[in-house]
């Protein structure tokens, strides 16, 4: 395989590893946002100007199902974080290569960003060079390198 190309695949594998840390963290903000959203409408909720409407406060099962969401959608968020943060680790050390694919395709249901980082780091971890790099850096594992 000619140098040139090998160096090619380093920088887009270092590259795509790198946005994959930014992915993580605009999670990490996306979280944020869910506590912010929560305090807002709790707020919102339970002040006397609202609740002293003629409507009245919402029933307390109204509450109870926000809060559920609130805390599915998190805890969806922090799962996605997580292994969009490993699969930035491991493109970074050419590891887990079959992983790092998967969370791309998870990645492609987070549109915009998600949908384009899936998609271009599928078509690098699908070039046969790639293949190879993961495979020779594998084998160096294997044989005792780091």
């Amino acid at each position: 395989m000619p140098a040139t190309q090998q160096q090619t695949d380093r920088d887009h594998l270092r590259m795509l590893a790198i946005f994959h840390f930014v992915l993580g963290g605009f999670s990490a903000l996306g979280i944020g946002f869910i506590f912010l959203h929560r305090l807002m409408m709790e707020s919102i909720f339970t002040s006397p100007h609202f609740t002293k409407s003629p409507g009245g406060a919402p029933p307390p099962e109204v509450f109870a199902i926000m809060e559920a969401m609130y805390w599915v959608m998190g805890g969806l968020i922090v799962i996605q974080m997580v292994v969009t943060l490993l699969s930035g680790y491991f493109l970074w050390h050419r590891r887990h290569r079959v992983f790092s694919m998967v969370v791309a395709g998870f990645n492609c249901l987070n549109i915009p960003l998600g949908t384009v980082l899936g998609v271009f780091t599928l078509v690098v971890l699908l070039r046969e060079s790639v293949e190879h790099a993961y495979a020779e850096q594998q084998n160096h594992r294997a044989s005792g390198g780091q």
